[in-house]
């Protein structure tokens, strides 16, 4: 069974580089580019992680990471922000991992093994 990873990002191109780096690793992956559409995937979906942008029009990351855990459901789904942001590991404070962009596809690819497997 393959894990399900929800990338949340407004950056097409992010959205398929890490698309693509997933997919070849053998994940299953499901995406959104606004807070909004995040929660309703994160609901339909039921993702085993998600990668989030802290950065995006009209809604800040830290408040779709502030709805996910204020529900039950989904308060312990592991987060990594992925941003461009400098002093992101400070933004989302139970993050798994920070990545600022541009990253190193290995490491995050590690990183999230890792978060899996625990």
């Amino acid at each position: 069974m393959s894990h399900k990873i929800l990338i949340i990002d407004d950056d097409p191109y992010i959205v398929k580089y890490l698309e693509d780096i997933l997919q070849d690793d053998g994940f299953s992956t499901c995406t959104a580019s606004n807070v909004e559409e995040a929660i309703g995937l994160l609901k339909k979906e039921n993702p085993d992680l998600v990668t989030l942008d802290l950065e995006m029009p009209n809604e800040w990351g830290p408040r779709f990471y502030r709805k996910m855990v204020q529900d039950p459901e989904y308060k312990d789904v592991p987060v990594i922000v992925v941003s461009g942001l400098s002093g992101i590991h400070l933004a989302i404070k139970n993050a798994v991992a920070s990545f600022k962009k541009p990253f190193n596809p290995q490491e995050l690819l590690e990183a999230i093994r890792k978060t899996l497997e625990s």
